[in-house]
Parts: structure tokens; sequence; C-alpha cells
């Protein structure tokens, strides 16, 4: 098939930041792109050929969107599965396919996945209700401290919680949810793994993240990770097993921790580009954006060495702002060296909402790395 100036349509689901920097991809091939979102004002709008306002959870809208294209992606989970899987039955590509989809949008059934196909994984208990829980605890069956998570539609640290007293259970919202043992890790890990269409795979170099405390938001991340080799070599061969097992199609992020004896355990995944990838823009030969094209479309794979050594910044609403946002001190971080700030297109911020993300790339980790935090002390995401 001809994708490139031609009749080929590719399709993507959801019009945030990561199907904006997909879209710097297409267009720099010119892909024929359509894109739909809720929002009228997502920032994949200004870069997409056609753009339809709609809901990703309504079977019709997404049904009747992709009816049309040749290949339709992802950039959120979020999606109605059903119409996803009709599509397919009529012979739309759908990537990642829709089986894998279902395994990965609930939590739960994530986590059955995991222990069913021998994927190293923290122990966890399932519920139907967040109400169960209490009961689990008064019978022994559960013991603080504990992660709760909403099984579906959390995202950003959203849905997560660290439960460590029977107070903390109060106000979460009564759904399906899992609690997992509490982790002792040294790190929190991820490994970026593309698979294309004909089988081929390739694995990013293995991260290091160092999330907020608070609002449980990646804030730097860092490649390659400050890990020994073995422990990298084993993170990526369970990386590896997770994609092949799920068959996934296009990128599949894995997040994981290394605990203090430095075992890995899979936290969860995401099949699509991801935060924990976007250094690759500056830092890698094929960016995570350009290689996701490249599997869905059963391109050959590209090279996912670094150039340099890269981490990124996430650029997050500041607390106690909502409205208009203004990027404080903008100037400044541009004269710094190896600095390159990436703006989403949210014209509203709000505390802890991503606005957008800065890469700092150099030859020298150290040096990137004192960088990064300058760069993060120094702009500030705020409203007028």
């Amino acid at each position: 098939m001809q994708f490139f100036s031609s009749d080929f349509k590719l399709g993507i689901l959801g019009g945030g930041q990561l199907g904006k920097m997909m879209l710097y991809e297409t267009r720099k091939w010119d892909i024929y792109t359509k894109v739909m979102d809720a929002s009228p004002e997502a920032p994949c709008k200004i870069a997409c050929n056609e753009f339809v306002e709609g809901s990703l959870m309504d079977f019709d809208a997404v049904y009747n969107f992709g009816k049309d294209v040749d290949v339709l992606t992802i950039e959120i989970e979020n999606v109605n599965l059903d119409a996803l899987e009709k599509l397919e039955h009529e012979g739309i590509k759908v990537y990642p396919p829709t089986k894998t989809l279902r395994t990965i949008q609930n939590k739960a059934t994530q986590k059955l996945f995991y222990t069913d196909h021998g994927i190293p994984t923290s122990p966890f208990t399932r519920f139907a209700y967040t109400s169960e829980i209490e009961d689990s605890i008064h019978n022994g069956g559960l013991d603080f401290p504990f992660v709760w998570k909403s099984a579906q539609f959390g995202y950003d640290g959203q849905g997560v919680k660290v439960v460590r007293k029977m107070e903390d259970l109060e106000n979460l919202p009564n759904v399906e949810c899992i609690a997992e043992k509490l982790v002792d890790f040294k790190n929190e890990l991820a490994v970026i793994v593309a698979r294309n269409t004909k089988g081929e795979v390739v694995t990013y170099p293995v991260v290091e993240m160092e999330f907020h405390p608070e609002a449980n938001q990646v804030e730097y991340v860092i490649c390659p990770a400050r890990i020994d080799e073995k422990v990298a070599k084993k993170a990526q061969e369970v990386a590896l097993k997770v994609s092949e097992e799920m068959k996934q199609i296009g990128l599949l992020a894995v997040e994981m921790f290394q605990t203090q004896d430095d075992q890995i355990l899979v936290n969860e995944v995401a099949p699509r580009p991801h935060n924990s990838g976007h250094y690759s823009i500056e830092a890698s030969y094929t960016n995570q954006f350009e290689q996701h094209i490249r599997a869905i479309l059963g391109l050959p794979l590209g090279k996912t060495e670094s150039k340099v050594a890269g981490i990124m910044v996430n650029l997050v609403g500041a607390e106690g702002h909502t409205g208009n946002v203004v990027y404080e001190n903008m100037e400044e971080i541009l004269g710094m060296d190896g600095v390159t700030p990436h703006i989403y297109g949210k014209r509203q911020t709000r505390p802890f909402r991503k606005m957008g993300h800065v890469t700092i790339v150099d030859e020298d980790m150290v040096k990137a790395r004192a960088m990064a935090q300058k760069v993060k002390e120094t702009i500030n995401v705020v409203s007028k």
C-alpha cells in the first residue's frame, strides 16, 4: 500500500499532546490524517487533515469515525472497544488490536494477565467495589500498606492512592478496583517496545523515572537509566515478554519497579507513545512517535539507540493556578544549552495538568541532570 502523498487515510482516536506529536511525523511524510476528540480545542486540531468532534467512548461516534480510514490507532486507551471490534470485523486495521486493548483498559484484567502468563508483578487483590476493602482488612485478607487503583479510567496519577490506614479509604470512589502490595523499590523504570505488523521487534533503552510525591506524576525521565547493565538487560527481557504475550502492534510502554534485591516487577503498560519516551524526540535516532507510525504501517523499524544522554522534564500546572496559561521564564530556559521546550497547546492550566515538557540533551549525563534541575526550578506554568 502507498502511504505517502496518496489517498491512504490514518485515523487517530484522541486529540491530545501524544496525537499532536504523532502528527509531526505524519506531516513529515505527507500521510493523510483524521483525528477525533471530544474537545473542540484539542491540540491535534491544528495539525491533522480532518478533525471530528466526538466522544471516544460513544459507540456510534467511534464506529462512524473509523469506517472510512485505512488504519486506525489511538493516543489514549479509554475508547469504545465494541466499536473498534466491529470495525476490525469489517476489515479496518486497528492497532493496537482490540483484544490487546481489552486486556489493558481494565487494570484488574491487566494484572490477571501478568499472573496468568508468568510475568512478574506485585501481589494484588481484585474488588468489585471499593467498599469491599474494609471487610477484607477486618477479616485478615488485606494488610496495610497497599496501593488502591481504580480498575478503569485512571491516568496521570488519577485513580491511584497509597492506603496506609483505614482513614485513607475515605472519599475514594466506590468502583471496581485492585489493591496492590506496596513495593519497596530502588527505581521506577520503563522500557518501550516497538512491534510492527510483520512481527519485527525492537526495544528502546531502559529509562529511569522520578515521580512527584504528591501528584504521583513523572517529573523527570532519565535515559539511559542509572542502573547496572544486568538489571537493564533483565528489564528489557521482561518488557519483550509482555509485548510478545500481548501480541501488541505499535508501541508498548512497560512501566516497572526495580526492587531492593534487583528483581523486576511490571507495574502497568500503555499501548501507545508514552511520557517515558518523550526524550527520544531530541535524543534518539528514531523518536517514539515516528516508530509508532512505522510499526502500525508495517514499515521497517528505526534505530532505537540514543545519540546523547536525554532527560525529560514534565511541565505541569502550578498548584493554586487555574485559568489562561502563562509560561514564566521561557526565554531564560531557551538560553540554556541543549534545552528544547515542547508546549502542548492547552490554553487552560490547572494544578498538575500536563501542559508541556522540556528535553535536555548532553553527552555528559551528570551535566544533563543538573541542567534538568535548573530548568525545573526556572520555568513556571501559572495562570493570568
